[in-house]
């Protein structure tokens, strides 16, 4: 009995200093879970109607963030709020506890962006019907532009914007792979992005998620540049032998750089090592045919930690 409080001690002060790690250091992550909702789909071979993700994928997407343990999880390809909470609670049950959840259903009703957090937020707003002209008409942001402002170590502020742009898939003759329909989603959400970070006069922000096409697209250079306006810059990053792919897309046998990062100027002081990291742990895909990225980001002063 007399080694009780030594331990708890002992304890307590591992506490502290993980409590201590987590105000000075925040690990942001993006991850589309492929289709963690019901649909049709081919499960061991056989063809199922209307079935949930099966549980060994689940199981293969819970491997995953625990490996990387991000203290905020950006999600695309969820379905609805129970699902969300779904892998919430089962993240809890294994040791990886997020408080904070927010969900957003935009256009389409079946593919949702979500974001699970550790840090509480100080604002959160839903951008739903974002709009724009597409061929004869105008159409919606189909996953919607989802805001959420956090808050680091020393009061330093940031804005998260989640995104999940159109996928390569189309019925539209005139549009092959989408191209077009991608860019204009990317117009909108570049233009409210700009529109916020002007009210509000803020300098660190980043857009996260499944841009649906590489760096060097018409889609992603939207957030980067609009006129004069240097808006942001990819964040490379790389796996544990150097490759940049995050998605595998089997049709094709192609692999792409899709998922991650574009950090404005202020951001990108933040960020350690200046690059971000790509999990490729064994069975990597399993669950996904995305791989998860995370940058670690430090506040406690305006210069960035060396890599080690």
């Amino acid at each position: 009995m007399h080694y009780v409080k030594p331990i708890a001690g002992l304890l307590l002060l591992m506490c502290l200093f993980v409590v201590s790690l987590k105000a000075e250091d925040l690990r942001i992550a993006t991850y589309n879970i492929r289709n963690y909702l019901v649909m049709d789909r081919q499960v061991a071979g056989t063809w199922r109607p209307s079935y949930p993700k099966p549980e060994v994928e689940k199981a293969a997407v819970r491997k995953v963030i625990h490996h990387a343990r991000p203290d905020i999880l950006v999600l695309q390809e969820m379905g609805d709020v129970d699902f969300l909470e779904e892998l919430r609670s089962d993240l809890h049950q294994e040791g990886l506890h997020y408080p904070y959840a927010v969900h957003l259903q935009g256009a389409d009703p079946v593919r949702h962006v979500a974001v699970l957090s550790m840090v509480p937020p100080l604002e959160v707003r839903k951008h739903k019907y974002l709009d724009f002209k597409y061929l004869d008409r105008r159409e919606r942001v189909k996953r919607g532009l989802l805001e959420i402002t956090f808050e680091g170590a020393n009061g330093a502020q940031f804005t998260l914007f989640t995104l999940h742009l159109k996928s390569r898939w189309t019925d539209e003759e005139a549009d092959p792979f989408s191209e077009l329909r991608r860019t204009r989603e990317a117009e909108a959400c570049r233009n409210l992005v700009v529109k916020r970070i002007l009210n509000r006069k803020s300098d660190r922000y980043m857009i996260v998620g499944d841009f649906n096409a590489p760096p060097n697209s018409a889609a992603q250079r939207r957030f980067q540049r609009r006129g004069k306006l240097e808006i942001g810059s990819p964040l490379p990053a790389f796996d544990s032998r150097g490759e940049v792919w995050t998605y595998f897309y089997k049709k094709e046998s192609s692999y792409q750089a899709v998922d991650g990062f574009i950090v404005s100027p202020a951001m990108a002081k933040h960020v350690e090592g200046g690059a971000g990291v790509i999990v490729d742990i064994e069975g990597a895909l399993d669950g996904s045919d995305h791989r998860l990225v995370y940058a670690d980001f430090q506040f406690t002063n305006t210069e960035p930690k060396k890599a080690k």
